[in-house]
């Protein structure tokens, strides 16, 4: 059996940089244990399988992190667009994924080569995030300022505002303890105005820290506005994953009014660096 795959770093347009991403073009016939094995092997955050789809969409994927499958990731969803939108020769894909049909725009240069792309996320749902003493004590900070929630797109996200992106840098969490929390990821975030510094700790998912977390970049903008420190509407610019040398830009969109999350959008570049195939008896 020889699976053919490609690598993108994505949330970048330059090669070595921006969140790893390994896209297996044609997932027909592996069963779920190989799929894990796979991700494992490969080590990256995230894994993509393409599949033929099952409903309204152009593809199905499966998105595989080192140690358990995910419903929705933010850049497996726009790595595998960018992947599978070349042969297409589409403006726009549609992917299935198993929180639910997720367009992506493609936006092509002159050459036609797809140099950017926006995603319509799932809508989170926002509940509080009542035990903050050891998650504070996790991180080592004192507190936050706002208030700490947990969002839910099919990845669960606590959010944590501090005064300055040096603060943000500065961080060195225990990650044994923030793995106790039981949550997906929780990201600490600084900023002002369009533009936002971010780090995502994973301690569920073997990776430890996320270079670019498309999953949580749309309830961020949500996150922001809900609390006024945004529009509604309005575009942020995210930086992230330069602490672990992968540095990466997303940008994010959230509408709504007040409290109420209405839709989602989170874009950003990616390249392909690599193709090779695995070869199993």
């Amino acid at each position: 059996m020889r699976l053919r795959y490609v690598v993108a770093d994505v949330f970048t347009d330059v090669p070595l940089a921006g969140n790893q991403l390994a896209v297996f073009t044609d997932g027909r016939g592996l069963d779920v244990a190989t799929m894990q094995a796979l991700a494992l092997e490969v080590g990256f955050s995230e894994t993509v399988f393409l599949l033929p789809p099952e409903a309204d969409g152009d593809a199905r994927i499966r998105i595989f992190t080192p140690r358990s499958e995910l419903p929705f990731a933010g850049h497996p969803v726009l790595g595998a667009a960018f992947v599978l939108g070349g042969p297409l020769q589409r403006g726009a894909v549609a992917l299935e994924t198993g929180r639910e049909i997720v367009p992506v725009t493609l936006e092509r240069d002159e050459s036609g080569r797809i140099v950017f792309g926006r995603m319509a996320q799932p809508v989170p749902a926002v509940t509080p995030f009542a035990d903050t003493a050891p998650l504070f004590a996790a991180l080592g900070i004192e507190g936050s300022e706002l208030p700490v929630e947990r969002y839910d797109n099919g990845v669960d996200h606590v959010f944590v505002a501090l005064p300055s992106a040096a603060h943000v840098a500065a961080l060195d969490p225990d990650p044994r303890a923030l793995g106790r929390l039981g949550v997906a990821g929780v990201n600490c975030f600084a900023g002002e105005g369009a533009r936002w510094t971010t780090r995502m700790f994973s301690p569920l998912d073997g990776v430890g820290e996320d270079a670019a977390t498309g999953s949580a970049a749309g309830p961020l903008a949500c996150h922001l506005a809900r609390h006024r420190r945004i529009l509604w509407g309005q575009e942020i610019v995210i930086s992230q994953g330069g602490e672990i040398h992968r540095p990466s830009t997303l940008v994010a969109r959230a509408e709504g009014d007040g409290d109420v999350i209405e839709a989602v959008e989170v874009g950003g570049a990616a390249v392909i660096v690599a193709r090779g195939e695995f070869v199993l008896p």
